[in-house]
C-alpha cells in the first residue's frame, strides 16, 4: 500500500477561514453567555483557585524583595533616629549637669552673700582656682590677692564654715592652707558644753586633741571657733565630733571629728577682715611692799 499518496488527517476538515470563523462565533457566544448568564463564573472561580498557587510563586520574588529592601531601609532609619536621640540625650545630660552645677553655685554665691551682708560687710569674696601642687599639703588658691588688701593670717569661710587660713598672699592670688592639712591647729569650743580645746588637722581630717579622757564631750556635738586667739571671730562653726575613743588608761581621749564646710568641695569662699584690735593685756597689780623686820629695824638704829 502506498501511503505518499494518502492525504495527511491534518489536511482534512474545515478550511482555516471556516476554523477562524467558527472560533470567532464561540467566543461571542461565550461573551454573550458569560456577561448575561454568568456561564464561566464557575469556570474562572476554578481556574482562580488552581492558579493561585502560581501567582503567589510568581509574585514571592517580587514581594521578598520589597520586604528586604524595606528592612534595610527601616533599620537604616532607626539607627539613625537612635543615634540622632542618643546624642540629644547626652546633651540634654550634659546641660541638665552644668545647670545643676549652677544652681549649686547660685545658692552658694547666695549663701555669701548673705553671710558678708548681715555680719562680714568688709569681707572678700573669691573663687578657688586651683589646689596647690604639694600633694602632702592640703591648699587651695583663690583669685584674690593684694589686689583686694589681703593678708597672711585671715580666715577664710564658706556658706557652712571654717574653711582655713591665709598663708601666703601674691599680687593676684593668695594661698589658702585648709583646716584639714597637718600644720593647721584651731582653737574651738564645745557649743554644748563650752568646753575649750584645740582642733588639729591631720591630713585629710581634723581631730582634737590633749582633751582630759574624762572630759564632757561625745558623738554629734559641735565645735565652734572659741575667738580666744585673736585671729577667727567666735562663734564659727568649724566641726562636729564622730567619735570617741576613751583607751583604758591613757589620759587623753581620742576624739575624730569631721569638718562642717566644704574644704574640698567648695567652688566660692569669703575672706573675712582682721579682726578688731584686742585690748591690751593688763599690767600687773603692783605688789605691796613687805614690812620691814623688828630685827632689822634695831639694826638701823
Amino acid at each position: 500500500m502506498n501511503f505518499a499518496n494518502t492525504p495527511r488527517f491534518s489536511n482534512q476538515g474545515l478550511r482555516p477561514g471556516s476554523q477562524l470563523l467558527l472560533c470567532t462565533l464561540t467566543s461571542l457566544a461565550l461573551l454573550v453567555g458569560d456577561s448575561q448568564f454568568g456561564l464561566m463564573d464557575r469556570t474562572r472561580d476554578a481556574l482562580s483557585v488552581v492558579l493561585y498557587p502560581i501567582q503567589r510563586a510568581v509574585n514571592m520574588p517580587m514581594a521578598a524583595a520589597a520586604h528586604i529592601g524595606e528592612f534595610f531601609i527601616t533599620q537604616t532609619a532607626l539607627k539613625q533616629e537612635n543615634a540622632e536621640l542618643r546624642s540629644r540625650e547626652l546633651a540634654q545630660s550634659a546641660r541638665l549637669a552644668r545647670l545643676t552645677s549652677l544652681e549649686q553655685e547660685v545658692q552658694q554665691l547666695k549663701a555669701l552673700n548673705g553671710l558678708r551682708t548681715n555680719s562680714l560687710q568688709a569681707g572678700q569674696l573669691g573663687e578657688v582656682l586651683y589646689t596647690a601642687r604639694d600633694p602632702f599639703s592640703y591648699k587651695i588658691i583663690i583669685d584674690k590677692g593684694l589686689d583686694a588688701k589681703l593678708a597672711a593670717g585671715l580666715p577664710v569661710v564658706d556658706e557652712r564654715g571654717l574653711v582655713g587660713q591665709v598663708t601666703r598672699v601674691q599680687p593676684l592670688t593668695a594661698e589658702v592652707t585648709l583646716i584639714i592639712d597637718k600644720n593647721q591647729m584651731v582653737p574651738v569650743v564645745n557649743q554644748r558644753t563650752g568646753q575649750r580645746s584645740l582642733l588639729y588637722g591631720y591630713g585629710g581630717g581634723v581631730e582634737v586633741r590633749y582633751l582630759p579622757a574624762a572630759a564632757d564631750i561625745q558623738q554629734g556635738d559641735l565645735l565652734v571657733t572659741s575667738g580666744i586667739d585673736g585671729l577667727y571671730s567666735e562663734g564659727i562653726p568649724v566641726a562636729r565630733v564622730t567619735r570617741v575613743d576613751r583607751p583604758a588608761g591613757a589620759s587623753f581621749a581620742r576624739v575624730l571629728c569631721q569638718s562642717i564646710a566644704g574644704v574640698q568641695s567648695s567652688r566660692y569662699v569669703l575672706v573675712l577682715p582682721p579682726r578688731a584690735a584686742m585690748p591690751p593685756r593688763p599690767a600687773p597689780a603692783p605688789q605691796p611692799a613687805k614690812p620691814k623686820k623688828k630685827k632689822d629695824t634695831e639694826d638701823e638704829g
